[in-house]
């Protein structure tokens, strides 16, 4: 299982990468590779504002639907659309291609709550 040490996780398998006042976020590797095969992906909506914990998504595989939750609280800012024609980049590059949606936040410590890459391996070593 691939876990990028420059990432921060939630504990519901959901990664963040820290950007200019905006963070860009996905499911894990090990998300992914519990779903198995993802055939469609149902993204939010631009300007839509989530808080930290809610639902900002489902993963729909041959196995089962899967909620994806926001890390952090913020407003949706951008989203993969290339993920509605090619679902199966969430397998095949989950912390390339297959991010989900950027979300702009009111200061990058929302970070804080997140794990890092050694406590997020503790997590799904467990």
């Amino acid at each position: 299982m691939h876990v990028p040490d420059d990432l921060r996780y939630s504990s519901d398998h959901e990664w963040v990468r820290p950007g200019e006042g905006r963070v860009r976020v996905g499911i894990t590797d090990y998300a992914q590779d519990a779903l198995g095969d993802v055939v469609f992906v149902d993204l939010p909506s631009v300007g839509e504002t989530v808080g930290a914990g809610e639902v900002l998504g489902e993963v729909e595989s041959t196995k089962s639907v899967s909620e994806v939750y926001a890390p952090v609280s913020g407003t949706v800012v951008a989203v993969n659309d290339v993920l509605t024609t090619t679902p199966e980049n969430l397998n095949r590059d989950p912390y390339g291609d297959g991010w989900l949606c950027e979300i702009e936040v009111n200061g990058l410590d929302a970070l804080d709550a997140l794990l890092d890459a050694e406590g997020y391996r503790r997590l799904t070593e467990s």
